[in-house]
């Protein structure tokens, strides 16, 4: 599919693909308004419209403004997808957004971005369940497996369904390390191992570059986040919300926490992505890390060589409304500045781009004002150009198939590949022996009990009862526990304690009491459950599996591979006397960092 932009019957050095990128991206800035400069350095969230149509009401647009108006209005060219619709129609919409911005004066073609949607998360703020594409563990399920050539296949596939729908870069991975049990962000994560995390990055990026191993045409670029690693939170605290702003190194591990990003930077990483967290106690200023110079350019660029993106974590700089509630902008330790100054301070601190955000009318203002030079633009537009002309935008991947998005999202394969993940991912806790022999697998057709799974997925495995007295097992499912919230967005940021409240958990133990029961559990956290450890006839760690996955494995029709990527506590005492920097830190834990059993295989 070709739209020519109206400077397209004479091709311009920058339309050129013959030169190099740095030849045309010279060509194209030196022709850009400052206008057109300001539009570049803001990466926001738009919606489709329906059937693959631009959503064109601006009561349906995030934040009331649609990709229409900040396209041909406000000269923007880089947006972050919400949502999703079948890959046909997902693909329709692409095109439609690149057809607009073609016909704009220099045709500065759209580069999207999307938060994972490869799993089963659902959080509007962190990942989106996979809907139409192919369903894998989340990372933590990878990390369970230290199968690097897993990691690089499963980023390949990512990079195939995304690019057959027109999205280039990837708000992932996230390498934080989960050093504090409490975080709400470690679903996200590799885990708390630095070294785990760094061959795994390492792996991921260079799946997501493609077959050439660099950054071209037939790649998505990675934005690896949250340098300077997000994991040291004061009490667990996630600084979406000014109660966790903290970062905290009472174990004097800041330097642990950046190998993970040296490793990205090695493997190719172009873009990097600050928290928005503020450091304490550390030589750096306690300001948050988006306008922190001393390291972002102190650390990230000088120090450790970093020469691609930065691009400051989501909403910054102005105050907004998520899922209609007012929230306050993240400008930890510059509240008081306004807006412009925020913008101004970023961008001395090295920020290139502001995610989030679209108020390029600031940065002209600013110019126009004397406070900033327009040189300062250009270097950061002319990293921001460069990346396109990298990706091909300005060339043949302007445009995608919608045909080959059809066959290509959620393709046999690749959902085969990701179902064989889940099954691997499973971690085997405890396997009790009853009598004689151990419990799992389970052998012949059980009568079987279940809870928080579908009856009908069991019942080709077993005879399912309702009645756990009449049951030979029982098999219960359980997500990590966590204390509810009041916002509506923040109720999805799962927090705060890691034991079952005491009625849940009688309930839980008057089942295990009842009969043998395996539990298996979604582990987003490490779960304080030291009395179900000690009463399950058999205990199962999950980290993205469907009821079918689970069920293959209790049924000896699938080998579980995993070990755990963090320690499990004993109790909530051992996790609040823990250091939020320092990994692997009981001495005691009820299941060590690599706990994982084998099953025998069944007879066949």
């Amino acid at each position: 599919m070709t739209t020519p932009h109206p400077a397209a019957a004479s091709p311009l050095p920058y339309q050129d693909p013959q030169l190099s990128v740095e030849q045309r991206v010279a060509d194209l800035l030196a022709r850009m308004t400052l206008e057109e400069k300001a539009g570049q350095l803001f990466h926001t969230m738009v919606t489709m419209g329906e059937n693959g149509t631009l959503a064109d009401d601006p009561a349906r647009a995030p934040g009331g403004t649609t990709a229409r108006i900040m396209v041909t209005g406000q000269y923007m060219s880089h947006f972050n997808l919400l949502g999703a619709g079948s890959p046909r129609e997902m693909a329709q919409w692409h095109n439609h957004l690149q057809e607009l911005a073609a016909q704009t004066r220099l045709g500065i073609p759209v580069t999207l971005s999307t938060d994972p949607r490869h799993s089963f998360t659902d959080n509007p703020g962190t990942a989106m369940m996979a809907g139409p594409f192919s369903q894998w563990p989340e990372p933590l399920g990878l990390a369970a497996l230290d199968d690097p050539e897993l990691v690089r296949s499963y980023a390949d596939t990512v990079r195939r369904e995304y690019l057959s729908v027109g999205l280039r870069v990837a708000l992932h991975p996230q390498i934080d390390l989960a050093t504090e049990p409490r975080w709400s962000r470690i679903p996200g994560t590799f885990g708390e191992d630095a070294d785990l995390t760094s061959r795994l990055v390492s792996a991921y990026i260079t799946g997501l570059h493609g077959p050439s191993r660099e950054l071209g045409p037939d790649s998505v670029a990675a934005m690896v986040k949250h340098f300077p690693g997000g994991g040291p939170q004061k009490d667990g605290e996630d600084p979406h919300f000014g109660y966790g702003r903290e970062q905290v190194y009472p174990g004097g591990r800041f330097e642990y926490h950046l190998q993970p990003f040296k490793a990205a930077i090695e493997a190719g990483a172009t873009q990097v992505m600050p928290y928005y967290g503020t450091p304490v106690g550390t030589e750096h200023e306690e300001v948050g890390f988006g306008f922190n110079k001393g390291i972002i350019t102190g650390l990230l660029r000088e120090q450790l060589g970093f020469t691609g993106l930065v691009v400051a974590d989501w909403g910054l700089i102005t105050d907004n409304d998520i899922m209609g509630e007012p929230h306050p902008a993240r400008a930890w330790g510059v509240e008081h500045l306004t807006p412009e100054e925020r913008l101004l301070k970023a961008l001395h601190a090295g920020v290139d781009q502001f995610g989030g955000e679209r108020c390029p009318e600031l940065v002209v203002a600013l110019v126009h004002a004397g406070r900033l030079q327009e040189s300062r633009l250009d270097a950061s537009v002319a990293r921001l150009l460069a990346e396109k002309f990298r990706l091909g935008l300005f060339d043949d991947r302007r445009f995608v198939d919608p045909d080959h998005a059809e066959k290509t999202v959620g393709r046999a394969d690749f959902r085969a590949a990701g179902a064989a993940a889940q099954r691997r991912s499973v971690t085997v806790l405890k396997n009790e022996v009853i009598p004689g022999t151990a419990l799992l697998p389970l052998t012949g057709r059980p009568r079987l009990y279940v809870k928080n799974m579908d009856p009908a997925a069991a019942a080709p495995y077993a005879d399912i009862t309702s009645d756990p007295a009449e049951a030979h097992f029982a098999v219960l499912r359980l997500n990590t526990p966590f204390e509810p919230r009041p916002g509506l967005f923040e109720s999805f940021f799962h927090a705060g304690r890691l034991d079952f409240p005491e009625d849940e958990l009688k309930k839980i133990l008057t089942l295990l009491d009842t009969v043998p029961t395996i539990v298996v559990i979604h582990l987003e956290r490490p779960a304080v459950i030291p009395e179900i450890a000690d009463r399950s006839a058999a205990l199962l760690a999950a980290y993205g599996a469907d009821d079918e996955a689970i069920l293959d494995v209790l049924f000896g029709n699938a080998t579980p591979e995993g070990h755990l990527p963090f320690q499990l506590p004993r109790s909530m005492d051992e996790v609040r006397r823990g250091r939020p920097d320092v990994p692997q830190e009981s001495t005691d834990p009820l299941y060590a960092f690599g706990h994982g059993l084998t099953l025998r295989p069944t007879s066949s």
